[in-house]
């Protein structure tokens, strides 16, 4: 079992975006996941980690969900 961050800028207003992200993660992988967790950042972050390692930075990639959804499988 799994543990999932999903860090999204607030004053950005990604909570949309953290909120699809996280509804995806739990009907696709529910069965193999301890927590999906929601955490407030600020300066343009959106990140999602599964057990602490970083699978998505909008820093580094363009914001997916399919490749998201993608990136978790494989780390699970």
């Amino acid at each position: 079992m799994s543990d999932i961050e999903i860090e999204y800028c607030v004053p950005c207003g990604f909570l949309n975006r953290a909120t699809d992200v996280s509804e995806t993660l739990l009907s696709t992988f529910g069965e193999d996941l301890d927590a999906v967790s929601l955490v407030t950042g600020a300066h343009g972050i959106f990140e999602v980690r599964v057990d602490g390692e970083v699978v998505f930075d909008k820093e580094e990639d363009e914001y997916d969900l399919d490749e998201i959804t993608r990136r978790v499988r494989d780390a699970l």
